[in-house]
């Protein structure tokens, strides 16, 4: 049970008591949106990141999500990738295919990997041509008010200078508009090549949740969500505002900790 649901124009935020409760609320949320699309669209296109996120999904290979969500139909991307060989310990595949993917029946041709096997610049365009097929063909929906691609779940975690995707704080990489996919190679945390999405494709989904945990992340989450006036650095995850989709906060205690008018009674 949430400690804590506020909704104001940052989004929805849901405030678990701890990690378990945690896993388990986001577990409902992405089986309550895959049933959804499914039942609209005939599939889920989703959108993963790394880090602590695919341990916090964890909950989806246990029962009952397991048997009950319909992975047959899910379409797998990746959000942000590390341009290393998919069996290198900072894949973000490896990272996803270990703790998530090997572990449900997800069908194989559906998950969506970078090619490893080329430059950034070339993983990125090519990233690109593969989602624009799948847009054509609208197993990943398009939005109404662009030419963008509309995933039905975009999950994001966020770093402790505000970071989201590979999208860094103050890097040229945010200004990007015109590429659904870009690449940069003077990542600021190790390693230096990746692809990301961009912020218009971010924006564009139908939902995004930002999932950040811990005390470390409880400056920045205070930066991305609350009214810190002009003078305050503009974190990338504050970026993130979809434009007709919907924003959901996943945040434990500690990374909620320094948020504007949140009272936790112990």
């Amino acid at each position: 049970m949430a400690v804590s649901e506020v909704s104001n124009d940052r989004g929805e935020l849901r405030i678990l008591e701890n990690l378990d409760e945690l896993r388990t609320d986001l577990a409902d949320y992405i089986a309550e949106l895959s049933e959804a699309a499914v039942k609209k669209r005939g599939v889920f296109a989703i959108a993963l990141s790394g880090g602590s996120l695919i341990d916090l999904m964890g909950k989806l290979c246990e029962a009952p999500y397991n048997k009950t969500v319909d992975w047959a139909k899910w379409y797998i991307f990746w959000a942000d990738e590390r341009v290393v060989a998919k069996n290198h310990s900072d894949s973000n595949y490896k990272l996803a295919k270990d703790g998530l993917l090997s572990k449900v029946p997800v069908v194989p041709s559906h998950v969506h990997s970078i090619n490893d096997s080329v430059s950034a610049e070339e993983a990125a365009d090519d990233y690109m041509f593969v989602i624009r097929q799948l847009v054509k063909t609208r197993m990943v929906s398009v939005s109404e008010i662009s030419d963008c691609p509309k995933f039905d779940l975009i999950l994001l975690g966020m770093g402790p200078d505000g970071h989201i995707a590979s999208l860094f704080p103050n890097h040229a990489a945010l200004d990007e508009t015109d590429e659904w996919v870009t690449f940069i190679i003077d990542s600021p945390k190790p390693p230096p090549e990746r692809i990301t999405f961009t912020l218009p494709v971010i924006n564009s989904a139908s939902n995004v949740a930002m999932v950040v945990t811990g005390e470390s992340k409880a400056e920045a989450v205070h930066l991305a969500i609350d009214d810190t006036g002009p003078d305050c650095p503009l974190l990338p995850a504050r970026l993130v505002q979809p434009t007709k989709g919907k924003l959901v906060w996943f945040l434990d205690k500690p990374a909620a900790s320094k948020l504007d008018g949140l009272q936790f009674s112990e």
